[in-house]
């Protein structure tokens, strides 16, 4: 028994194959849309999820792509249909096992049916849900970085301190090097007059040599 529809859908009651083997059910499956939008449209009323980028699906961002290739197949083929919504039903399902059994945080699962009617699953998440790993990451780098300044630091006080020391060293040796040996000879008739040679002569920039005294009477 078929039924006309007003939106251009003949709908008919048959028996179907499903997605689990030797499980048949009775549906009343539309047969005829007049292409591959309308027939898309029609699953999407049902579930809005199909072909309708990210969405939340039990808490979690999903994705649920059908190719136009194997809609085309289903819209023609009844039993095919039928298939793709037993899989369409499913997908809640498969967030809600997902989320029990992960043992992190899942961030995205994106479902694939390809023109083959092959569905891929693909599931994205962390391994640290309470950012516990994260956390020691951090610490551990940061304390990395800690390490790696002070031990700059250090360098850096140790070569100032050389320097210092360098520094220090050269002003011994260049004080060493402008040491010179000087002899000033004195004449006098007393001491004090010979004295007064002395002082002069101490004074003098041009003295060297060897440091002596020549007393003469």
């Amino acid at each position: 028994m078929s039924i006309e529809i007003n939106s251009g859908v003949t709908s008919q009651v048959m028996d179907l194959r499903t997605s689990m083997p030797d499980v048949i059910r009775k549906d009343e499956t539309k047969t005829i849309f007049k292409n591959v939008d309308d027939y898309s449209k029609h699953l999407q009323k049902k579930y809005d999820y199909i072909n309708a980028g990210t969405v939340s699906i039990k808490g979690v961002p999903t994705s649920v792509s059908v190719s136009s290739g194997f809609l085309k197949r289903c819209m023609d083929n009844p039993e095919k249909s039928s298939m793709l919504e037993e899989k369409m039903k499913a997908i809640p399902k498969c967030n809600e096992i997902a989320l029990s059994r992960c043992q992190g945080t899942l961030t995205n699962i994106n479902y694939k049916i390809d023109d083959n009617g092959n569905m891929t699953m693909i599931i994205s998440g962390s391994s640290d849900p309470d950012g516990k790993i994260a956390r020691e990451n951090a610490e551990r780098k940061a304390d990395e970085e800690k390490a790696t300044k002070e031990k700059a630091e250090q360098k850096r006080l140790e070569k100032k301190a050389e320097e210092k020391r360098l520094e220090k060293r050269h002003a011994e040796m260049t004080e060493e090097n402008d040491l010179k040996d000087f002899i000033i000879s004195v004449v006098g008739a007393d001491i004090r007059s010979m004295a007064d040679q002395l002082t002069e002569k101490l004074g003098s920039e041009s003295v060297d040599g060897t440091v002596g005294l020549d007393v003469r009477a």
